[in-house]
């Protein structure tokens, strides 16, 4: 078995995790629409934070490898550091895009207002790739998974708040809302506003763009140290 196929197993391997990763996505459909804001329905403005929660849940199986000395073996086998994170990093991201496309679909066969869905998939798929990297590098600075996910937990919430994700950063002082900008989470509420309104590609092509800048810093701040 390959560490692609078996990271897929290990991600479903506990009954919370399985919970976690279906339902709240199927959850995220079924949520009502706002008053003004936010302009998608609720769930779709929200789903960010939950693919936060799903990313630092997935790396976190990498920490569980260092603490039982998992990475410590494969140094001496023929499996490089690379081979072995990009493919358990391949693996959560591809779990990631199920629930994106059952979150979209689902949404359109509800009859959600999604305007542009095709875009909308494609901005979600960016968000997930740049929330795994921050997870993989959050977890290289822990050795207990616990720790780290409590301290993710209200971080989430903060960063969902200042990016605009829970509340609109224009109702935020001048010094918040440039602040806001180093957030992924900005750039996804920037990317869900333009789902609602945008008519030229650049914008949105921008958003993700930066999305996957994120995500390959992020992927190399964690990867850099190897877990021992």
């Amino acid at each position: 078995m390959t560490i692609f196929h078996f990271a897929l197993k290990r991600s479903f391997g506990n009954r919370a995790n399985l919970l976690f990763l279906t339902l709240f996505p199927i959850a995220c459909i079924f949520l009502p629409s706002g008053e003004g804001w936010p302009f998608l329905p609720y769930g779709y403005q929200y789903f960010g934070i939950f693919i936060l929660f799903a990313s630092i849940r997935l790396a976190a199986i990498m920490l569980e490898d260092r603490a039982k000395g998992v990475v410590k073996r494969l140094a001496v086998a023929p499996v490089s550091h690379l081979r072995y994170i990009s493919q358990n990093l391949l693996a959560y991201l591809c779990i990631m895009v199920v629930q994106c496309a059952v979150v979209v679909i689902g949404g359109l066969l509800y009859g959600q207002q999604l305007y542009q869905p095709a875009w909308l998939m494609l901005l979600y798929i960016s968000f997930s790739a740049a929330s795994l990297a921050v997870a993989l590098a959050w977890i290289s600075l822990y050795r207990n998974k616990e720790i780290s996910f409590l301290v993710f937990m209200p971080i989430v919430f903060l960063v969902a708040i200042l990016g605009g994700i829970m509340m609109p950063v224009d109702i935020f002082p001048e010094g918040l809302r440039r602040l806001a900008v180093v957030f992924p989470t900005y750039w996804l509420a920037k990317g869900l506003d333009w789902i609602a309104f945008g008519e030229s590609i650049g914008p949105f092509l921008l958003v993700n763009g930066v999305l996957w800048l994120y995500a390959v810093v992020f992927v190399i701040m964690g990867s850099a140290r190897k877990i021992e």
